[in-house]
């Protein structure tokens, strides 16, 4: 854990450039729709959203003049019906627009949508913000590179990303972890230990507490906790390598805690062995998709010149891997941190790991 200051100053938001634009559209990643970022923001009026607790969620509902909502509804709808479905307006008589949320806290300040399905309760939750490059190429690289797929479309300076299911990790901590079982506590400290190794090999930054979700699922007569990420602005931007660490913000101190109580130096080891194996396997799995996505980030400005030159040179120190010198964008230093894992990792077997021959 370090208690130094590890982020900057809030991080700008980056422009699509063309050819990450031709990228999305390529894959499928662009649609028309008939409502952008800056139309939700013409709400007249807004109350404070509270949880179950009565506690502020830094969240406000959002209400709009009568000549407006008829409209936003309807365009709203038609978000949901090409996000999920195929786009026709056949499904609109069995929809309701619950709510439209508006968060003023963090860079994206998105809009957060529940659209339901009036013969059945059925709700989605969608996300409306503004396009920022660095959040498209992790989110990207989130469906390529982690165990889950995600749903986002952009269009002009409106991005629509799906709602990522979970607790958030500060909730967690303070009110489930407590009841969990010792073994589920160390099934736990596991998942941060691979999830922490994800976080750094693909460069997501500012991993806090509030920043993922904690996804419990029933199988058999137990339970499965996987960790995942739920923001992505910080997509190698900062130049300290500790920012792309969760480790070190003390934020997460209890999941720290936890790890060094529950496993020891081997069992970590081989965790991160094993997160670094399958990485290594994405990455292969991926390969022109992927390999065209950091072609088009090797080319863009989605950090300073100074956060590159102090990354290169601390994941330089850290990995002994002089390919890191010659990088002049983050998208350089992305690149080569992929490859020291594909180079080093792609042949890990498990029984390697298991006799610790790796």
């Amino acid at each position: 854990m370090s208690e130094e200051k590890l982020m900057s100053k809030k991080k700008p938001a980056y422009p699509i450039s063309k050819e990450l634009d031709e990228y999305l559209e390529y894959y499928n990643r662009k649609i028309e729709i008939p409502i952008h970022y800056d139309d939700l923001l013409r709400f007249s009026g807004s109350v404070a959203v509270y949880d179950a607790n009565d506690e502020d969620t830094l969240w406000v509902r959002v209400f709009y003049p009568e000549f407006d909502r008829d409209e936003i509804d309807l365009a709203l709808k038609r978000v949901y019906s090409s996000f999920v479905s195929d786009g026709s307006d056949s499904i609109f008589q069995y929809l309701n627009v619950d709510y439209v949320d508006y968060c003023t806290f963090g860079n994206s300040k998105p809009f957060r949508i529940k659209v339901r399905n009036i013969l059945n309760d059925n709700y989605t939750l969608f996300y409306v913000k503004k396009t920022d490059a660095s959040r498209v190429y992790g989110l990207e690289l989130e469906h390529m590179l982690s165990p889950y797929n995600l749903n986002f479309v952009i269009y002009e300076n409106t991005l629509i990303e799906e709602h990522i299911v979970g607790i958030p990790g500060d909730v967690f901590m303070k009110k489930n972890l407590p009841e969990c079982t010792e073994f589920d506590k160390a099934q736990i400290a596991k998942e941060f230990v691979k999830f922490n190794e994800r976080c750094t090999i693909r460069l997501l930054g500012d991993m806090r507490s509030y920043n993922y979700v904690i996804v419990p699922t029933h199988d058999f007569d137990s339970v499965v906790y996987k960790i995942r990420a739920i923001d992505f602005d910080q997509q190698c931007y900062e130049g300290k390598i500790k920012v792309y660490r969760p480790q070190f913000f003390k934020e997460n101190k209890t999941m720290v805690d936890l790890v060094q109580n529950k496993l020891t130096v081997d069992s970590v080891n081989q965790y991160i062995v094993e997160e670094r194996s399958i990485i290594a396997k994405r990455i292969l799995s991926w390969g022109r998709r992927l390999k065209r996505l950091l072609d088009v980030c090797q080319v863009d400005t989605i950090a300073p010149p100074e956060n590159t030159e102090m990354l290169k040179t601390q994941l330089q120190e850290l990995t002994g891997d002089i390919n890191f010198r010659d990088s002049k964008t983050m998208g350089e230093v992305l690149t080569h941190a992929l490859d020291f894992v594909k180079r080093n990792y792609e042949d890990v077997s498990m029984k390697q790991i298991i006799e610790k021959k790796f």
